[in-house]
């Protein structure tokens, strides 16, 4: 049986894991799921649609499933989709969708600080790193193991690379492409997350590539489709990450940052 402190209310229709505690005046309503081996903290408040994996830890006064903060949401049923081994610091909020059956979702293993918001309709992937306060707002995409720093505003719809960095305070509007460091308001890359990649194992040669497309997208006065064209046909493209890149900046909608206008 679960853990539930005598001052939480839980849902009769919540699930809740055999080896998951409720800390005190946590309130679980409606049809709420959480894993097993979840710590979930004081005021912690859940509701609505809301599936939670295992080993997740919810500090003090997150707020999760609570309706998008969206005009167009008419009270269709939505859900939010929290992965395995995420850490969700105090007063984090995340809202359900917008739309019927759509999700916002969080993948594992991430670390969400103190005050950061997802909204509707956010997708984050792996290993991610949010810091306190980022704001991210609807049907943002944050791949896998980007980094975002503190109070860092997300413009919704765009787009953030696995294993990017953005600094704190920056304000993104366009889309952060794979493997950078992005700075700014608005936030520019500023060349090759090159510390982030060693400390994830990639190779000398992975980075001495990447190294030299950034170069060639953003140091050649090329056009985005002349130096797309360029990586295509030059050896750099049998390089998975290269491709991975490509593709990224090919499936852009809002345009990505650039060094300059």
């Amino acid at each position: 049986m679960p853990f539930i402190h005598s001052s939480a209310q839980v849902d009769r229709n919540a699930d809740i894991g055999t080896t998951t505690s409720v800390g005190p005046f946590a309130v679980i309503e409606g049809r709420a799921r959480i894993g097993n081996n979840c710590t979930i903290g004081p005021m912690v408040h859940i509701t609505g649609n809301v599936e939670i994996g295992d080993n997740c830890r919810i500090f003090t006064g997150a707020a999760i499933g609570n309706p998008p903060q969206d005009l167009k949401y008419k009270g269709e049923v939505s859900f939010v989709k929290i992965g395995n081994n995420n850490t969700i610091r105090e007063f984090v909020t995340i809202n359900s969708a917008t739309g019927e059956n759509q999700s916002t979702v969080i993948g594992n293993n991430n670390l969400l600080m103190a005050y950061v918001h997802v909204a509707h309709n956010c997708v984050i992937g792996n290993n991610c790193i949010i810091a306190n306060a980022a704001t991210i707002a609807g049907h943002v995409f944050i791949d896998d193991y980007a980094i975002i720093g503190g109070l860092v505003g997300i413009h919704q719809f765009s787009r953030v690379g696995k294993h990017s960095i953005t600094g704190g305070c920056s304000k993104i509007t366009k889309d952060i492409i794979p493997f950078i460091i992005a700075d700014g308001h608005p936030a520019r890359p500023h060349g090759i997350n090159v510390i982030g990649l060693k400390r994830r194992n990639f190779s000398r040669d992975v980075i001495t590539a990447l190294e030299e497309t950034y170069r060639i997208i953003f140091r050649r006065n090329l056009t985005l489709q002349q130096a797309i064209d360029e990586l295509r046909s030059s050896e750099l493209s049998e390089i998975p990450e290269i491709m991975d890149l490509i593709r990224f900046i090919e499936c852009s909608e809002r345009g990505i940052a650039r060094e300059r206008d």
